[in-house]
């Protein structure tokens, strides 16, 4: 079968013949219709971003199929499926702390590193094989694209979960003007909340979120200080959640002016990437009663819950410009998607699709 292959950091990926995957208990293998790049593929694979790759590699994150083969062990799955493959892959022999790899993307810890080793090759390819509990069944759908903005989706919607976010609150999307940002914003807007308050740098962006999605959208530019950047989110409180998901070049500053806006008794999600030291105030968590939580990706029941809100039309998946590369053209993709990273945009490969 044909795949990109990734065969050192900084170099092109290479476009060749490898191995179809072989069917063992407990997995399914999945035709590759469509397949994400994500934004800041190009930093992963130039090395730029730390992930943990195991090279050769297939990368990509995540893709939407139809089951070509199931193990012996699935009840449900049939062939002919479409399924979102999720690249959240967890170990299955320790319940209360799974190692996790992102199947084609990064293995974070020793024991992600021995789980990638066997679940190792993304989605650039024609076929993925996966954990039986990854392929996620989608139901009768016409066209796969639209169904890659569940990708997008799931990171914000698993972050308001841990937040216990709940209809008729007041949301805080801390960096709502970037990919994830902007699909927090649409989540709480789907799971009902009465304002969501979107914040960020750039005013265009924010100025589009209140346009495309109405007046429960409130937006908030930063401005650098602190303090002032605070009060204009508190402002229109009380706020009941923050989820933030704020990138890595960010500041610790610009986190706490959205933590620091909760009122007492409400939660704080952290789902970005700032690597600075945060100097939350202890004394304030503490006496206001604050909920502080970290989360990484979502639980395996958000795929369907998700794919629930779209079927009832709360969530509308065409807000996403989609633009298509077969597999042959893999690099011209990853600078595609790196020069289009908006929040409205995303960047997909076609495995089976071929130049003309």
């Amino acid at each position: 079968m044909k795949a990109a292959i990734l065969e050192a950091l900084g170099q092109p990926l290479r476009i060749t013949d490898i191995p179809a995957p072989t069917l063992g208990t407990g997995e399914v293998i999945v035709d590759v219709a469509a397949a994400s790049v994500l934004a800041y593929a190009h930093d992963i694979f130039s090395g730029a971003r730390d992930y943990q790759l195991q090279l050769p590699l297939v990368p990509g994150a995540g893709a939407i199929g139809r089951v070509r083969a199931v193990g012996p062990d699935s009840t449900s799955l049939a062939i002919g499926d479409w399924v979102m493959c999720d690249p959240t892959v967890r170990s299955r022999d320790n319940p209360f702390a799974p190692d996790i790899a992102l199947q084609g993307i990064t293995a974070p810890t020793p024991g992600a590193q021995k789980l990638d080793r066997y679940f190792h090759d993304g989605a650039w390819a024609e076929q993925i094989r996966v954990p039986t509990e990854n392929a996620s069944p989608l139901g009768a759908i016409d066209d796969p694209l639209p169904w890659l903005a569940l990708g997008r989706l799931l990171v914000p919607y698993g972050g308001l979960l841990a937040g216990a976010f709940a209809p008729g609150e007041t949301l805080v999307v801390n960096g709502a003007t970037g990919a994830f940002g902007s699909a927090g914003v649409m989540m709480g807007l789907a799971l009902g909340a009465r304002a969501v308050i979107a914040t960020g740098r750039n005013e265009a962006v924010l100025g589009e979120l209140a346009r495309r999605f109405g007046p429960r959208v409130v937006p908030v530019t930063m401005h650098g200080d602190e303090a002032a950047d605070r009060e204009r989110i508190a402002a229109h409180g009380p706020i009941d959640c923050v989820l933030d998901l704020l990138p890595p070049a960010a500041s610790a500053a610009q986190v706490r002016a959205a933590a620091l806006a909760v009122r007492p008794n409400g939660r704080v999600v952290l789902m970005g990437g700032v690597g600075e030291p945060l100097a939350l105030p202890y004394n304030w968590l503490m006496r206001h009663n604050i909920t502080l939580r970290g989360q990484w990706m979502y639980p395996r029941t958000a795929i369907p819950r998700v794919v629930a809100l779209v079927r009832a039309g709360l969530i509308d998946l065409a807000q996403l410009a989609i633009t298509t590369f077969p597999l042959e053209r893999a690099n011209e993709a990853v600078a595609h998607a790196a020069a289009h990273a908006g929040p409205f945009e995303l960047t997909a490969l076609c495995p089976y699709a071929r130049n003309r």
